[in-house]
């Protein structure tokens, strides 16, 4: 048996922040044999203070208890550092030492309501002394109660959604192919990729922005300018006529409601701006804050869908970007980006995520796009995702194709991160701790309410937008034609034409 003292050791070295995208040290298996939920007690009460997660999530212990199997394998399957048996041990510390405490206080209104009768002196005093007893151990338990709720926090959260049963299985190369749309364009003539056609025609001054902001960023001059705005009004009204409310949305948020929304701003190779001195970071997507906005709401069921369209600038440190694939404007830094946000239940979720995604479908077939739908594996899905499908687009000048859009059910993650519930209006519905993670879950219980569902999905990203249309549609003396459906929201212009010399 592994003495105690290395138990401790090798707990309070662990339990050193980590974020999700860290690797992180596991506890050896003879380790977790061989100490007792006693043991491990007392090294809670051993531990100094120590920082814990900066909120607490509705995470369904339960769910992990019954299926700690299913559990350990998708996280496995979704290349996850989080370890769910770890996470199950602490669970089941949390629980006796709950009862425990539970008893105490038990104990102690027994001894509170034996002395409010009639009693000799000697065992009223017994009684006094008794009552201090208890209202010390009570107190000690109390803090390592708070401790294991912490570190069991800590690890619960670390925990990825649960995956749908037809996502694929293995990294990008698996991905399934549900839809291809159009075929490439056959050119007879090189074509050229976007840095090239934008240059020329005097769209794109990336040379300006790096002395001004750094590399990946951009300046859009004339057509490029008006474009991007064009991208912007044509995908607004045709998500608006959708039914989504249009929304602008703050560009800065706290880090509580990125955290809650599964993005990590103080982790290894973060994609997230932090601003200095200060629990504000920049948007990575307007995603973020239409989460945020029904955060720690109840809804009732008769508002449910709803359905959001934010104009929202993203920001991206891109850390560990580099080489062709992020070529120009294909990754940047800033970008514009019309994002739809869905707040559903959970019986409404999987139809309106194939609606979604046959929106996006529709608007870049009007766009006169050959692009493909993909069903994206396990290994390439982020935390909170269920399943995702992205959209690929054909790029001839980059010649390979490019992720343009995607679609994700994020199921209950998101919302039980952001205290978003709904009271359902029939009473014969599963409650929200017994539903669990796996869609379809059924509950006797009745009356309670229940996390919603969240989806979230790109109607416009400019920037690749930008490079989609200007590889696609250039014409051999230099000019690009500006698809139809874009002509409206640009002043009737149907064609980009080189700069008169």
């Amino acid at each position: 048996m592994m003495r105690l003292d290395c138990f401790v050791h090798r707990q309070v070295t662990r339990l050193q922040w980590t974020p999700f995208t860290a690797n992180k040290p596991k506890l050896r298996d003879n380790v977790r044999s061989s100490v007792s939920v006693q043991a491990q007690a007392a090294v809670i009460s051993s531990l100094p203070s120590l920082e814990g997660p900066s909120f607490k999530a509705s995470i369904d212990f339960k769910f992990l208890k019954d299926n700690i199997n299913l559990v350990v394998q998708n996280a496995k399957n979704r290349n996850s550092s989080a370890d769910p048996q770890l996470a199950l041990q602490l669970y089941d510390q949390y629980i006796q030492l709950k009862q425990e405490a539970d008893q105490l206080r038990a104990e102690r209104n027994e001894n509170s309501n034996a002395m409010k009768g009639k009693l000799e002196a000697e065992a009223r005093q017994a009684l006094i002394q008794r009552g201090q007893e208890l209202k010390d151990k009570i107190a000690s338990l109390e803090e390592k109660l708070a401790t294991a709720e912490m570190l069991l926090q800590r690890e619960g959260q670390r925990i990825p959604n649960m995956t749908h049963p037809e996502v694929p299985l293995g990294g990008e190369d698996v991905a399934t192919v549900l839809n291809n749309v159009g075929s490439p364009r056959e050119f007879e003539f090189e074509a050229r990729d976007h840095v090239t056609i934008a240059e020329s025609l005097d769209l794109v001054d990336f040379e300006s922005a790096a002395e001004v902001s750094g590399q990946k960023f951009y300046y859009l001059r004339n057509a490029a300018a008006l474009l991007e705005l064009a991208l912007v009004n044509w995908a607004m009204t045709k998500v608006v006529a959708r039914g989504f409310t249009p929304i602008m949305t703050p560009d800065l948020v706290k880090e509580t409601v990125l955290e809650k929304c599964g993005f990590q701003p103080r982790g290894t190779n973060t994609q997230v701006y932090s601003v200095e001195n200060s629990n504000l970071c920049l948007t990575g997507t307007a995603e973020i804050p239409l989460g945020g906005l029904y955060m720690d709401k109840l809804l009732n069921e008769t508002q449910l869908p709803i359905k959001m369209a934010a104009f929202g600038h993203c920001f991206r440190t891109e850390a560990g970007a580099a080489g062709a694939a992020s070529k120009g404007l294909y990754r940047v830094h800033q970008f514009s980006k019309v994002e739809m946000f869905v707040i559903s239940t959970p019986d409404q979720s999987d139809a309106l995520h194939q609606e979604l995604i046959n929106l996006e479908t529709e608007m870049f077939t009007e766009l006169g796009l050959h692009f493909k739908v993909l069903d994206m594996p396990s290994g390439d899905l982020g935390a909170p995702a269920y399943r995702k499908f992205d959209v690929e687009a054909w790029m001839p000048g980059l010649k390979r194709y490019g992720e343009i859009s995607s679609a994700s059910n994020c199921t209950d993650y998101q919302s039980r991160r952001l205290n978003i519930r709904y009271r359902p209006s029939s009473k014969e519905t599963p409650s929200a701790e017994d539903s669990g993670k796996t869609k379809g879950g059924k509950s006797s219980g009745g009356g309670k309410t229940e996390f919603v569902h969240t989806l979230n999905a790109t109607a416009c990203a400019v920037p690749r937008m930008i490079v989609s249309i200007l590889e696609n549609f250039q014409q051999a003396d230099g000019s690009v034609v500006i698809p139809e459906v874009l002509r409206p929201f640009m002043g009737g212009m149907s064609l980009i034409l080189p700069p008169k010399k």
